[in-house]
């Protein structure tokens, strides 16, 4: 009977002894949730509320002048040096330049210069008429690819995506739910700020593309006659009739 007391007491005493440690670590627990918390709003003051850059406004003019126009031109000339010096001054005459030249020469190939041009697209009809003083123009293509109804789209899902930026900053600066919940906005805001950044990226390429547009002039130097190596005889080619092969 003693001996079962005495074990009552030891339990008693041991659970008396562990409740206030329990407490404690339960304090503990609380005054690290609680400073977890404490850090999201100092956290959140890093989340500026950037607006994304501002491009023109879009007015009817800029949909109906979304066509990019390239065209390639083929040129017999007579001398290809003088040739190209005349379409380099095309090209600054229009306001444009020579984004690139191609030079191919040899004496088994005809000498032949590609010269790729960059050229406002309200001059670019004058760059090609440009092109028939300098030679005999044999061939000229012109393609059109109309970009409007992309430019429009495009415009359309940025101005939607900068409106949901906007209610997610807002969101953030209320700084109200779980940690988990704000890490979440975040993570969407960054996703959504790096969509705008695609929208503005095409766009600007569409405005760049529709007001430059490209022409590839390729001019030719026919070899002249005398310096053609002589065809081969018909006697050469084939054998003459009613020859008889050796015994």
């Amino acid at each position: 009977m003693k001996r079962a007391t005495l074990l009552l007491l030891i339990l008693l005493m041991g659970a008396c002894g562990e409740r206030p440690q329990l407490e404690q670590r339960q304090a503990g627990a609380s005054v690290a949730q609680r400073a977890r918390l404490a850090a999201a709003p100092a956290a959140l003051e890093a989340v500026t509320v950037t607006k994304a850059v501002d491009l023109p406004p879009i007015g009817p003019s800029d949909v109906t002048n979304m066509v990019i126009r390239n065209g390639t031109a083929a040129i017999e000339v007579d001398s290809l040096e003088r040739a190209i010096a005349d379409v380099r001054a095309l090209a600054a005459r229009v306001g444009g330049f020579v984004a690139g030249t191609d030079l191919e020469t040899g004496r088994q190939a005809v000498p032949t210069a590609t010269l790729e041009l960059k050229i406002p697209a309200a001059r670019f009809d004058e760059a090609l008429s440009g092109l028939r003083p300098i030679g005999k123009l044999e061939r000229v293509e012109v393609t059109a690819e109309d970009v409007g109804e992309e430019f429009v789209d495009v415009s359309a899902r940025m101005e939607n995506a900068r409106r949901l930026e906007q209610r997610l900053v807002t969101l953030l600066a209320s700084r109200t739910g779980k940690l988990s919940d704000v890490l979440a906005v975040e993570r969407e805001l960054a996703r959504v700020r790096e969509d705008i950044e695609r929208y503005e990226g095409r766009l600007r390429y569409l405005r760049a593309h529709a007001a430059t547009s490209s022409c590839r002039s390729k001019c030719t130097s026919p070899t002249p006659w005398w310096e053609r190596p002589a065809p081969a005889s018909s006697a050469a080619r084939s054998p003459r009739r009613g020859a008889t092969s050796s015994q």
